[in-house]
């Protein structure tokens, strides 16, 4: 519908500037981008470790110390669920969001306890999923 006044539309735009603003609403876009990003990485950490075992570090005295193939398994799995959820937040989905952020941080926990393997990988994926949470939790729609 249009003002006769000033001639322009009175219709109300579908999201609205909340307290996040527009900032929160792009870090959501920007946090699905980095999470399906973040799960073709994952998957490729994994069929690494899965196909070429002598590529990680070996570790002796490690508490948390997993066989290079469980890691790898671990990683793959991540993945899958961070490239689904990825692909939920771009299409808008509320699950997505909350899958979203409950995978980032197990996908940080696993990658802190991946530490001694490859650390400055695991120390670069840990600081994307705090990333990734911190927009999750920020993107506020109003409808």
């Amino acid at each position: 519908m249009v003002d006769q006044a000033t001639g322009m539309s009175s219709r109300q735009p579908v999201i609205e500037q909340s307290d996040g603003g527009g900032a929160a609403q792009g870090f959501a876009v920007f946090a699905g981008v980095l999470m399906i990003m973040a799960g073709a990485y994952e998957a490729f950490v994994g069929l690494v470790a899965l196909f070429s075992k002598s590529f990680y570090l070996h570790t002796s005295d490690y508490v948390f110390k997993f066989d290079v193939t469980g890691w790898g398994w671990v990683h793959v799995l991540v993945a899958l669920v961070i490239l689904a959820a990825g692909v939920g937040v771009l299409y808008g989905q509320t699950w997505a969001r909350a899958v979203g952020i409950g995978v980032a941080a197990v996908s940080a926990v696993a990658n802190f306890l991946f530490i001694p393997y490859y650390p400055v990988w695991a120390l670069l994926i840990i600081a994307l999923d705090v990333v990734v949470i911190w927009a999750l939790a920020n993107f506020r729609p109003t409808y």
